[in-house]
């Protein structure tokens, strides 16, 4: 039968090299060193520990699985990508020391798709190399995130430049970023709406970009950034993909970008499972271990029975992505089932644990703040049930079937 659930011998070697990296280099590295990202010490010590770490990845030949060769990559798909960062989200720096995480990850992909050989140069080889970072400018206070055709930031031609001026909030990475990727509308009146917003790389810091401040969360500061944009001229030449491009754009980059937070939010999820099972073997309690009680047993097998299904569902839709097939209704059913996953399952971790898991002393605490941001980030719940629904409703008006929106799967 052509259907086989093992990776080809080449990627389960890379993933268990990887996990290896993962289990005997990140992590005691990470337990040498107090995480404070509040204190500026604190996030030196974190940037120090992370560069020496890019250069062990690079030793043990795990830098920059995502890319191609040419670019200094591993030249990776996207189901092997899924397996090397489902291990590295059993770390906090994991990603960041090959050179895989958010938003770059997917910066690098929009600029590989996207760029002219001139921005390929300029701006992608530097990011490959880990000699520059990025972050992506499109969600605005004042409209829904979930719908960009409202983006109200505006960039008006001006001879060889354009001149922006616009409101962003919640830019991952933008303090440090030396580009971003910035969404503007250059045509309010652009029929289809999907026209009227175009991309552009913008150098930072610049005249006209003022980072006001790191939104705080329920998480705390994690350099999810507010941003003025005040008469910014960006010239014609750092336009990326082209005049009205950027809906397009946006679209070609969240989805497999969404998919790549499933493969990390995975690996926590996994970790979160393990944690509880690991706390009801050992806990003893009213005349027998919490493993035992039929209350805790329920916690474990619903969330086993939700991984398995993340798992199924993540490694079907990358290689949807990898074989060049239509992928959106399943990487939105991959996006709502794995957040809610991962927000179900830490919860249940912290129950199982009780006043400890409340606290900081593990890292449930830490995770289920995280968690929540799962459920809205990159679109919220219930826009991907919306598309889910309307691309069903879709298929099935035009086939009589559900095929198409569930990968063609032959079952």
């Amino acid at each position: 039968m052509a259907i086989d659930f093992t990776f080809p011998p080449e990627v389960e070697e890379v993933r268990l090299r990887s996990r290896r990296f993962f289990e005997d280099v990140v992590l005691p590295a990470e337990a040498e060193i107090e995480i404070d990202r509040t204190d500026p010490e604190s996030r030196r010590t974190i940037v120090k520990t992370i560069l020496a770490l890019r250069e062990k990845a690079k030793e043990h030949g795990l830098w920059l699985p995502q890319m191609p060769n040419e670019l200094g990559g591993l030249g990776l798909g996207p189901t092997a990508i899924a397996a090397i960062s489902a291990e590295s989200a059993r770390t906090s720096f994991g990603a960041f020391a090959i050179n895989c995480q958010a938003p770059d990850e997917g910066n690098m992909h929009t600029m590989l798709h996207f760029a002219t050989e001139e921005q390929r140069e300029k701006y992608l080889k530097p990011l490959c190399e880990g000699r520059m970072r990025s972050c992506f400018a499109m969600t605005e206070p004042e409209v829904a995130g979930s719908d960009p055709t409202l983006i109200q930031t505006r960039a008006v031609r001006d001879g060889d430049d354009w001149v922006i001026n616009g409101h962003k909030w919640f830019i991952s990475g933008a303090r440090g970023a030396n580009i971003a990727i910035l969404i503007a509308c250059t045509d309010p009146d652009a029929d289809p709406p999907q026209a009227r917003n175009t991309a552009f790389i913008v150098e930072t810091p610049a005249e006209g970009w003022e980072i006001v401040r790191d939104v705080q969360t329920m998480a705390g500061g994690h350099n999810h950034c507010e941003i003025r944009i005040s008469d910014l001229r960006v010239p014609h030449a750092n336009i990326l993909g082209g005049v009205g491009q950027g809906h397009r754009l946006g679209q070609v980059r969240l989805g497999p970008a969404r998919l790549a937070h499933c493969m990390r939010w995975i690996g926590q999820i996994e970790t979160a499972l393990c944690m509880m099972i690991d706390r009801a073997t050992k806990r003893y309690a009213h005349g027998s271990l919490l493993s035992e009680k039929q209350g805790i047993q329920w916690k474990i097998s619903e969330s086993l029975m939700e991984l398995y299904a993340a798992k199924l569902m993540v490694l079907h839709a990358a290689y949807l992505i990898e074989n060049g097939r239509e992928f959106r209704t399943e990487v939105s059913m991959c996006k709502h089932h794995v957040a809610n996953t991962l927000w179900k399952t830490v919860d249940r971790a912290v129950q199982v644990h009780g006043a400890l898991g409340y606290s900081r002393d593990t890292p449930l605490a830490n995770m289920l703040l995280s968690a929540r941001w799962s459920r809205f980030a990159d679109g919220a719940d219930e826009v991907h049930m919306m598309r889910i629904a309307t691309n069903a409703i879709a298929a099935y008006e035009e086939s009589g079937s559900l095929g198409a929106v569930l990968g063609d799967l032959p079952v």
